[in-house]
């Protein structure tokens, strides 16, 4: 095992190619179907703006993969998820030979009923729920006090759902919504899990120099009980924002891929497929920024046994 330190010396995976039937092929996350359980393969892909971009980011896969998998045993107490094992000597043997493709970034999970809605928890006043309290005093149908100012501290974490648009975009929904979508017994035991998970990762991270601005958890149902799924508080899903030197009013630094969307602001782009390609110093940076996360959360260096 050695730890990963550099970009250019990680070979990256952009998309996989296994003899397996394809259940699913996300913006980041290619998923396989065997059967009563699926295999989770986190590339090494980078979205912005709803849009694939032509660069990956070499290892970006592995620390989403890590990161979840660090969690997911973090709140084992609090909720089942959908994780079998991360074991490669676990798998089917048809898939020794595509190794160099799993190790690290892969996983065994159980099938579960996705719940068709976003859970998202929200403690700071940034992104959409900044430009919505902009307008209107609200976010997601809840009336926030007046005179809050962007990146500022909530005086308490809020639940604001969301469900996938038929444009394929994420879109807030009122807490009620979600009621009438899935029934108040389901809504409620959600929520609560939700801001749980939310209060004790931001009181462990701060503790470690980081600030979780608001985080995006996914679940399903399986045997008729609540499942933890996806992903789970990675830069991908979460925002991630460097303790010292936070300042309220401003917009943040963060080490997600914010860095990224503020590099394609400035090159002329239309948001329309095709994404452009990124630079090597922009790869280099975001790499660093996930690599850093990872690091400050679980307090060791990102291991890989071959890349």
């Amino acid at each position: 095992m050695r730890p990963i330190d550099k970009v250019t010396s990680i070979r990256p995976v952009y998309k996989t190619d296994l003899p397996l039937p394809c259940f699913r092929r996300g913006k980041v996350r290619d998923v396989y179907d065997l059967g009563d359980k699926l295999l989770i393969v986190t590339t090494d892909r980078i979205s912005a703006f709803d849009c694939i971009l032509a660069s990956a980011i070499p290892g970006k896969g592995v620390i989403l993969n890590q990161l979840s998998l660090f969690w997911f045993d973090f709140f084992s107490d609090l909720v089942e998820n959908h994780l079998l094992t991360a074991n490669l000597a676990e798998y089917p043997e048809s898939l020794a030979e595509y190794a160099s493709q799993l190790v690290g970034r892969s996983c065994l999970v159980r099938r579960t009923e996705p719940i068709p809605v976003e859970c998202v928890a929200r403690g700071y006043l940034a992104g959409s729920a900044w430009k919505e309290y902009s307008k209107n005093r609200r976010v997601c149908g809840l009336e926030l006090q007046p005179g809050l100012v962007e990146s500022e501290r909530l005086s308490e974490p809020i639940f604001t759902p969301a469900i996938k648009a038929s444009s394929g975009h994420d879109e807030n929904i009122s807490e009620q919504r979600m009621r009438d979508l899935l029934g108040e017994r389901l809504t409620d035991e959600l929520k609560r899990l939700t801001l749980e998970i939310y209060l004790r990762a931001a009181k462990y991270a701060l503790e470690r120099g980081i600030i979780i601005c608001d985080t995006k958890l996914e679940f399903g149902i399986s045997e008729g009980r609540i499942v933890l799924i996806d992903e789970v508080l990675t830069p991908d899903s979460s925002r991630f924002w460097p303790a010292e030197g936070y300042r309220v009013g401003l917009p943040q630094p963060s080490f997600d891929k914010q860095y990224v969307r503020d590099y394609l602001e400035t090159v002329g782009w239309d948001k329309s497929p095709p994404a452009p390609a990124l630079p090597e110093d922009i790869v280099r940076i975001t790499f660093d920024k996930y690599a850093e996360a990872y690091t400050r959360l679980t307090g060791k260096p990102l291991l890989m046994e071959s890349l």
